[in-house]
């Protein structure tokens, strides 16, 4: 999976004086993760979201801004992130069964 990852909003929002449609949503670091439970963050709670959000997209959607999504929206970036979250690393090595 690629480090970063485009995400269509149905409905988008408006941000400043532009109308945004599509965010890319970068695979967050462990310094994007400062001052957020990583429990929370693991378990999208939006609040964690609201914080780590503008952090990892661009363009760069501010806290009260995530507020506002629409769920639809919110739920097409939580699977993104979900995502970034589950995937295994390419050099993972499968254990095999002991006999």
């Amino acid at each position: 999976m690629s480090n970063t990852q485009q995400v269509q909003l149905g409905t988008g929002f408006k941000s400043g004086k532009s109308f945004i449609k599509e965010l890319t949503i970068r695979k967050p670091l462990t310094g994007d993760l400062r001052g957020i439970k990583l429990i929370d963050f693991i378990e999208l709670d939006i609040d964690s979201l609201a914080k780590v959000l503008p952090r990892v997209t661009t363009p760069s959607i501010e806290e009260h801004e995530v507020f506002s999504l629409d769920l639809n929206d919110l739920s097409e970036i939580t699977k993104v992130l979900a995502g970034f979250l589950s995937e295994k690393p390419e050099n993972a090595k499968m254990e095999s069964p002991a006999e």
